[in-house]
């Protein structure tokens, strides 16, 4: 039996020149979709807390449960909400409240340096 292209994943991409090795596990975003090295992606899992679901950032890769993996970036938890994937990912029969991952992307993915709403002052440059 002929064996079918593509079939050997592995051998493709060491072919290609990526070292699976170097790289590490790669995970799915739920909010782009995008293939990413699980080191730079969070991971999150869906946990009850005084009768609700919440979702908990675990950015340590630690806690128990089903985990899903997220882009820290306001774009991709908005993609994810959207399209409601977050109870997709975790086989989720009831609605969790997002709003702990919400404000944990929201710490992480704000710039260094930048202030809370205050508009830097333009410098103009009379030479030019």
């Amino acid at each position: 039996m002929r064996q079918r292209r593509g079939t050997d994943r592995i051998r493709g991409r060491r072919d290609r020149g990526v070292d699976l090795a170097s790289v590490g596990p790669t995970r799915t975003c739920v909010g782009c979709r995008n293939r990413a090295p699980a080191a730079s992606l969070l991971r999150f899992v869906a946990a009850e807390s005084e009768g609700n679901l919440r979702l908990l950032p675990d950015p340590s890769r630690r806690l128990p449960g089903r985990g899903a993996h997220l882009h820290p970036d306001p774009a991709c938890f908005s993609q994810a909400e959207r399209r409601r994937a977050f109870g997709r990912a975790l086989r989720l029969t009831g609605f969790a409240d997002p709003e702990l991952l919400a404000e944990h992307i929201r710490t992480v993915s704000v710039p260094s340096g930048s202030t809370d709403g205050e508009a830097s002052p333009l410098r103009h440059d009379p030479a030019r």
